[in-house]
């Protein structure tokens, strides 16, 4: 992947990884546009980089990334670069649901849906377009999945499986996919606090950085890295071992 001349969409890109990758983007020379659901956020990520172009935006909701993609489509079609980034997890037992289905397809929305379609929806646009990037962020539980966050662990599985699909299916069209499987990173993901243990994430991002700098397809970190390339019998011993006192 070209690290510098880019014009670059990072989805949830106003907090966490998406903001930590948007900031190395920035120092590198990139173009950056963040979307995110929260205006307070947006407004905060661009008061510390004022070069910053934002967009609020829903990308559970599929006529708000229709929005999105007709925006860049008219105000940024040399944009070259989509990371799809924004992603919720819920930690909750299967047995003890008490809120309504809506609450829960959010999370399949946010978390697959969401990069499948603007995958689609873009595609066209960075066909012609050099040094074509499709960045996806799953994560470790794509392949070592979390009892206690089964959605997220069901809906990232997903994704590593799509992005497999969608980088044979656009090979031809000298579109590069790249998937980001982050470990547990000290992030507020699923609420704050409930990472704290995680690798720092300045650690993380200056670790992805490298792994685009080595033209890396699968570019994990620490026990992610190791997850990617677990046999069967490795993963099985590694979800019980995670998961035994849940």
């Amino acid at each position: 992947m070209k690290l510098t001349g880019n014009t670059v969409l990072i989805t949830g890109g106003a907090s966490g990884i998406g903001f930590a990758l948007a900031e190395r983007f920035i120092q590198l020379g990139n173009q950056v546009i963040i979307c995110g659901r929260r205006e307070d956020k947006l407004k905060e990520a661009q008061n510390r980089y004022p070069q910053l172009h934002t967009r609020v935006c829903d990308v559970a909701k599929e006529t708000e990334r229709q929005s999105l993609f007709a925006w860049i489509n008219k105000e940024f079609p040399q944009t070259n670069v989509l990371v799809n980034n924004a992603g919720i997890q819920q930690r909750f037992n299967l047995l003890e649901v008490n809120q309504d289905w809506s609450n829960y397809q959010q999370e399949i929305n946010i978390n697959f849906e969401a990069p499948i379609h603007l995958s689609m929806l873009l595609i066209p646009l960075l066909t012609n377009k050099v040094n074509a990037t499709i960045i996806n962020v799953s994560s470790g539980l794509a392949f070592t999945p979390g009892a206690f966050a089964p959605i997220y662990s069901a809906t990232k599985a997903a994704l590593h499986s799509f992005t497999m699909s969608l980088r044979h299916q656009v090979s031809k069209l000298n579109i590069e996919v790249i998937e980001v499987a982050p470990p547990a990173v000290n992030t507020d993901l699923g609420g704050a606090g409930l990472h704290t243990f995680g690798v720092p994430l300045d650690e993380f991002a200056d670790a992805v950085f490298e792994g685009f700098k080595n033209g890396n397809q699968e570019i994990g970190y620490g026990t992610s890295e190791k997850a990617i390339r677990m046999s069967r019998d490795e993963i099985d011993e590694a979800f019980h071992r995670m998961n035994n006192r849940f």
